[in-house]
């Protein structure tokens, strides 16, 4: 079992036990995965070089602990409600059964285009569940998936790609974003102009659009996903390999990638989900950032997964085709644990009330923001009017 913090006092005791006996503590909650191999030490650090490694020597796959741990007791259980774009189109329920065969489909695809162990490959797709499939079949055979959120340039694009020296990229042909049609394999074409290291693209078909397939190059998912069994046995991984990179936005220069490694990324990242966010199961989260972001990583994808949680992702904008949006789909999922941006809050308040008239919103729990500092008034406005003053 995990450790759940559930009061203040619980809290302070568990944060004192961090601080004083760090190695016994994430050692305790380091136990609760499933690991191929155990550790020898817990951490090992050098702030001159500066070199910090986690759970040494142990051998660990980061999808066995999301998709085989949960398989026979949460198989039938929601793990990806996906919402699209537009509120006409049908919503899409995946149980964490479906994301076992699908990861695996998609990780076999992978391997036919002669991608494996420590091959680098970039994610420039839209908030569609596919996404999220594309990770974890990346993770599930030693890939390193670099995620770029599908609103960069082909600059940026290309820069993230020469970096890391790509093999593979993942695309969609299409992306929907409140009431316009984004181009984004027409990006991906741009941007490899530029590079050399990329010898496939693979192309989710999201709008039907008419896009460019090049030839010997270019594939479409549903192909490269035909005749594909849907299990693939996991790659072992040490805990201190890749699991992936992330670049930083490049506001303040030269985007730098960030590198995160599998196993103390994985014991961080489901134990703070479930303790920050009070999470428990049969509930139904949302974190309405982007995956191409450290919180969709950790917080859509990992964390929640990883718990055996139920995660909602959406593909649209708050604000289309209206500004209550996000509350329309508080209620039609019953939404418990709800994260967004301070930028989106402030956003929404500009609208005032009147989105908010006539939403249920009682099944929500938890309220959190994240990515920057939240300011009085737009946290008032979300506790008082989203959150009922609960």
């Amino acid at each position: 079992m995990s450790i759940k913090i559930h009061t203040l006092a619980g809290y302070i005791h568990e944060y004192e036990k961090s601080v004083l006996q760090p190695e016994q503590f994430w050692s305790r909650i380091a136990e609760t995965f499933h690991w191929r191999q155990p550790w020898q030490e817990v951490v090992r650090w050098n702030f001159d070089e500066p070199s910090v490694e986690w759970f040494v020597g142990g051998k660990l796959n980061i999808t066995e602990n999301i998709l085989e741990r949960h398989l026979y007791t949460l198989g039938d259980r929601p793990a990806i409600i996906w919402e699209p774009n537009d509120p006409a189109e049908t919503a899409l329920t995946i149980t964490y059964r479906e994301l076992y065969h699908r990861v695996n489909e998609f990780a076999n695809a992978m391997k036919a285009q002669g991608i494996g162990k420590g091959d680098r490959v970039i994610i420039y797709m839209p908030m569609t569940p596919e996404a999220a499939i594309a990770m974890l079949a990346c993770a599930r055979i030693g890939a390193i998936h670099s995620v770029v959120f599908a609103g960069f340039s082909a600059t940026a694009l290309a820069d993230r790609i020469n970096d890391c020296q790509a093999r593979l990229v993942l695309t969609a042909d299409e992306n929907y974003r409140g009431a316009k049609v984004i181009p984004v394999k027409a990006v991906v074409d741009e941007a490899l102009t530029k590079c050399t290291s990329v010898e496939k693209v693979i192309v989710l078909q999201r709008t039907g659009g008419p896009v460019n397939m090049q030839e010997n190059r270019d594939i479409w998912w549903h192909d490269a996903i035909a005749g594909q069994p849907d299990t693939c046995e996991a790659e072992e991984m040490d805990a201190e390999d890749m699991l992936f990179i992330l670049y930083t936005s490049g506001s303040t220069g030269k985007p730098k990638g960030v590198v995160h490694t599998c196993g103390g990324y994985m014991v961080y990242t489901q134990f703070s989900f479930e303790n920050v966010f009070q999470y428990r199961q049969g509930d139904v989260y949302w974190c309405t950032a982007d995956v191409g972001w450290i919180t969709g990583h950790s917080y859509i994808v990992y964390g929640p997964l990883l718990a055996g949680a139920t995660t909602l992702m959406f593909e649209g904008v708050p604000t289309w085709p209206d500004a209550g949006r996000f509350w329309d789909i508080v209620d039609k999922h019953r939404v418990n644990q709800f994260y967004t941006a301070p930028t989106a809050i402030r956003a929404l308040q500009a609208f005032g009330r009147q989105p908010l008239e006539g939403k249920d919103l009682s099944s929500l729990k938890v309220l959190g923001t994240v990515g920057e500092p939240i300011n009085e008034e737009a946290w008032h406005w979300y506790h008082d009017h989203v959150g009922k003053g609960r």
